[in-house]
């Protein structure tokens, strides 16, 4: 056993928790958010949010492959993961866009994806839990933060989703999901459908600001 899920709730809010966590998904639970106290990893959820039950069932069977993805343990089936999240989204008219290293990735750009960041309306970001219910990992809850809403879900690879993006996101530089991006979103064919993602050099930017060098120079050579 990789880790072992417990449930503690106190009333107005809910805990996922984490004990027993193996050496290797350690630092893996430190990546997805968790927070390290008393012996175990957690994340806190208000008590009234919707589908906090149905979550709570899926991260007992579903956490520890996301974890070992994480830790770069198993694969990633990022590509029919996103393929799934189209075919959940794109029919029922959500809002969306694709960003970070899968916008690359639906570029053609040899690089793998540790997950699928999704940026949602804010009018559409629970209609996304609703959609990937079956997956849902963490409900989407409130974000104070440079979004309205964050919410988590497993399907088959993981899928994040930030809502309602405001200026912040922007600060104090441009982010490839800000406001900015949103603003100049480029549309590119991807299997069967049309994706929208962030301006090839934004990316460019924000790789080269985090130092991910390799990534600048994949971006420079698809560049021309």
């Amino acid at each position: 056993m990789d880790a072992v899920a417990v449930r503690h709730d106190s009333g107005s809010h809910t805990e996922f928790r984490l004990v027993e966590v193996v050496d290797a998904l350690a630092p893996a639970a430190g990546r997805a958010g968790f927070v390290f106290a008393d012996g175990h990893w957690a994340k806190r959820f208000p008590a009234d949010t919707p589908h906090l039950d149905r979550a709570w069932e899926n991260f007992v069977l579903l956490i520890v492959p996301l974890l070992r993805q994480t830790a770069g343990l198993d694969p990633v089936p990022w590509a029919a993961t996103l393929a799934e999240v189209c075919r959940r989204l794109t029919p029922a008219g959500v809002d969306w866009w694709l960003t970070g290293s899968a916008a690359l990735a639906a570029r053609g750009l040899p690089v793998t994806p540790g997950d699928l960041d999704l940026v949602i309306s804010d009018a559409d970001s629970h209609r996304v839990g609703d959609l990937f219910l079956d997956g849902l990992v963490e409900p989407v809850v409130p974000a104070d933060w440079f979004c309205a809403w964050w919410g988590r879900a497993m399907l088959g690879a993981r899928v994040e989703w930030v809502g309602g993006v405001g200026p912040a996101a922007d600060q104090p530089e441009p982010t490839d999901f800000g406001l900015l991006a949103a603003s100049r979103l480029e549309t590119v064919r991807w299997q069967d459908w049309d994706l929208r993602v962030p301006p090839l050099a934004l990316q460019r930017a924000v790789s080269a600001r985090r130092g991910l060098h390799d990534r600048v120079h994949l971006i420079d050579a698809a560049a021309g």
